[in-house]
């Protein structure tokens, strides 16, 4: 089963780290991209979108505090600093430009992997104020990237999950056609309508009681979609049943 997992940009010219950093981050439940340089960086934050970028300052093209500096342009991913440089100076450049942390080489696996799930935890808060959304009967757990309908866990393939969290952080508003395949799918997708037609109603077939009526995900003609804001169910308004919490 293909679940949607956090996915984690190293960026490191030394291949024995980026070994280490793979074995730890898959061992820990995470994907992993990786590249060697600088340039590279940059492009990998725009079209894979990680959840989070370990970088080292020491790339052979450029400085990495000028990829931070850049990908701050943009986004806001939580970037986590990996370098062999120590000093206070270089601590607080890359703070001051954005970084989320920094963790100076040799490092702890251990302590880096606390790092990434405290980081990865405050960024999801960040975004929807807390980390998980509730719309209606859906449940999205926003850190372990996991959805809930009638507190019961249904699979989404990792597109379908990134345009159901894009609506739920979203519900209520009257959001484009463009809009919804740039930030979703990316600013080389404005045009795809196919896509967003066909997620859509894949979508629809799982969180709808009756998808050709749909009572979530409405549409608004012409223009676009618009996730309405559901109540609760009454059966929903307690916490999760053990069995749910524990799927």
């Amino acid at each position: 089963m293909n679940e949607k997992k956090n996915t984690i940009l190293i960026v490191d010219d030394e291949p024995q780290i980026r070994k280490l950093l793979q074995i730890s981050l898959e061992g820990a439940g995470y994907k992993v991209v990786e590249c060697d340089n600088a340039n590279e960086s940059i492009r990998l934050s725009a079209s894979v979108k990680p959840e989070m970028m370990l970088l080292d300052l020491g790339l052979p093209d450029r400085d990495g505090k000028e990829v931070i500096k850049e990908v701050r342009g943009w986004t806001q991913l939580p970037i986590i600093v990996l370098s062999v440089r120590d000093s206070d100076d270089e601590i607080t450049k890359a703070l001051n430009l954005g970084a989320d942390d920094y963790v100076t080489k040799p490092f702890n696996p251990d302590v880096l992997l606390a790092r990434i799930n405290a980081n990865l935890r405050k960024a999801a808060t960040k975004e929807a104020g807390e980390p998980e959304i509730r719309n209606g009967k859906i449940r999205m757990d926003l850190v372990r990237h996991e959805v809930f309908l009638d507190n019961e866990k249904t699979f989404f393939t990792p597109k379908e999950y990134e345009l159901l969290r894009y609506f739920l952080s979203n519900r209520g508003k009257m959001l484009t056609h463009k809009q919804l395949l740039k930030d979703v799918w990316g600013p080389a997708h404005g045009e795809d309508m196919q896509y967003l037609r066909v997620y859509v109603s894949q979508l629809r077939e799982k969180i709808e009681e009756t998808p050709s009526d749909p009572e979530y995900i409405i549409t608004e003609p012409g223009i676009g979609y618009r996730m309405e804001i559901v109540e609760q169910p009454a059966s929903l308004q307690a916490e999760p049943t053990k069995q749910a919490a524990n799927a």
